[in-house]
């Protein structure tokens, strides 16, 4: 009796030990190799999670992970990286209780519209892009604008954000980031030139059309002002092409008659509102443009991405026909070549 008593109290003792070191290391050693990216979704089930985990190769002993996902009957939606120092019952708490790590929301490259910036928004948020739309044209006026002005209270950069901020959270934050930028000093700067911040973000947004150069946007952008001063059309075809919604392929001479207050081929002064969302570059540029006296520039014959400037239209039709020679010798060796 005295041997079975000793047994069951041996193994007992053992089970003790084995269920007292699963639950220390459950709580205490770190159960992962390196990092592991999830998004948890409002319909993802704690089951997935868990495969996903596992199945990521970085789980160390997917028994003790197994042993506390069991007690998870479900999870706050949102983006989690798990790192080498978690252990498995941290990462059900870290799931239960939402405590995400902060995505990168980047905004850059061309951005032409309300509807282009919600899709930016849209790839790499929980909100979708159709909310992201959708906010801008019901809701924009709390910010005293509208889908026409939105980009005079928007900067192209790149935010952290949690993945699941509501589509007003991320509108709000990115006005106050723009309101942030407009320093005093900077809105003096506008002045300077004579320019409201509104008029600025819109030539600036004139600017982000014509190049994409950064040393010669100070440049452009004096052009641009050096028109504004001597009462001459700004003639920009980017704005010509806004007119037709960026549709076109090449900038023709009917297409400089479209009756648009954004034509500025056919009105004076700055068009009503920014034909895209600009940069910081192109906004630092009109606030500090080069000073000079041109008044034309035209693409570079070498197509480097840079301008030839003048001051006269006498120069400039020699850097345009210059620049036309080799356009149509390129065209003609490429027209060759596919042959």
């Amino acid at each position: 009796m005295k041997k079975i008593t000793y047994s069951i109290l041996v193994v007992a003792l053992l089970v003790g030990a084995i269920v007292g070191y699963g639950m220390y290391y459950d709580r205490k050693v770190p159960n992962f190799d390196g990092p592991v990216e999830l998004y948890v979704y409002p319909s993802t089930e704690v089951g997935s999670v868990l495969d996903s985990l596992i199945a990521s190769g970085s789980v160390k002993n997917a028994k003790s992970l197994q042993r506390c996902f069991k007690g998870v009957s479900a999870m706050t939606p949102g983006h989690y990286v798990v790192d080498g120092t978690c252990t498995s019952k941290y990462v059900t708490r870290m799931l239960a209780n939402g405590w995400q790590t902060p995505v990168k929301l980047t905004l850059a490259g061309t951005i032409r519209s309300y509807r282009a910036l919600a899709r930016k928004i849209g790839a790499q948020m929980l909100a979708d892009s159709a909310a992201v739309a959708s906010f801008a044209v019901d809701s924009l006026a709390q910010y005293g604008v509208d889908t026409t002005m939105l980009f005079t209270r928007i900067i192209p950069d790149t935010y952290e954000f949690m993945w699941t901020t509501p589509v007003r959270g991320i509108y709000d934050r990115l006005v106050a980031e723009s309101d942030a930028w407009w320093t005093p000093e900077r809105l003096a700067a506008a002045r300077r030139q004579g320019l409201t911040k509104n008029e600025a973000v819109t030539l600036a947004s004139i600017v982000n059309g014509e190049t994409r150069y950064v040393p010669e946007m100070p440049t452009i952008a004096g052009v641009y002002l050096n028109r504004l001063r001597s009462g001459m059309k700004l003639q920009a075809d980017p704005t010509v092409a806004y007119c037709f919604n960026y549709s076109l392929n090449r900038i023709l001479k009917v297409h400089l008659a479209v009756d648009s207050p954004y034509n500025t081929y056919k009105y004076f002064g700055l068009p009503p509102g920014p034909i895209s969302c600009p940069p910081k570059a192109c906004l630092e540029a009109v606030l500090n443009p080069a000073s000079h006296n041109y008044l034309f520039f035209c693409a570079d014959p070498s197509f480097n991405g840079s301008h030839r400037f003048a001051a006269t239209y006498a120069e400039h039709m020699i850097n345009a026909r210059a620049f036309q020679r080799a356009l149509t010798e390129r065209q003609r060796t490429s027209s060759r070549g596919s042959k």
